[in-house]
């Protein structure tokens, strides 16, 4: 169940959706993405990231197209308000302090979960040390798939 924010959707998550995978389809299902039945989200940080994906692994007309529909689709959070940017710094600096280095990008899309009070959907593990006390975080099982 997510917080009152909804869900702001890791990279990961959104990377799944277009490439129209198992796992894709199976949150897709799960959390219906594209029916809008929940509040999503993402960090402009994210957007930059697909962009960025896109291009290095190449992806035809039919994915960018998909990736455009999509992006349309999402609130977009961006990283200039004042309290995402302190919340940037603490998360930044709490991470430092527990011996655990995240990559720049990951620490961007937690402070905008943490300050809009959205949970973070995600694949990966990257957020668990901040789940609970800085940020809500369900992280989805990436072999997951919809059973016959």
């Amino acid at each position: 169940m997510p917080l009152p924010g909804g869900y702001l959707l890791d990279t990961n998550i959104l990377v799944a959706l277009v490439r129209g995978n198992l796992f894709g389809q199976y949150l897709d299902a799960t959390y219906g993405l594209r029916s809008g039945r929940n509040p999503f989200a993402l960090c402009i940080v994210t957007v930059g990231e697909m962009y960025a994906l896109s291009r290095k692994l190449r992806w035809g007309t039919p994915k960018q197209t998909t990736l455009t529909s999509l992006l349309a689709g999402f609130v977009v959070l961006d990283i200039s308000d004042a309290q995402i940017l302190q919340a940037y710094g603490e998360i930044d600096a709490a991470s430092d302090a527990a011996g655990l280095t995240m990559g720049k990008n990951d620490v961007w899309i937690a402070a905008p979960a943490r300050v809009a009070k959205t949970t973070l959907l995600t694949a990966d593990r990257d957020f668990d040390h901040l789940h609970g006390a800085w940020i809500d975080r369900e992280w989805v099982d990436p072999t997951s798939q919809l059973k016959p």
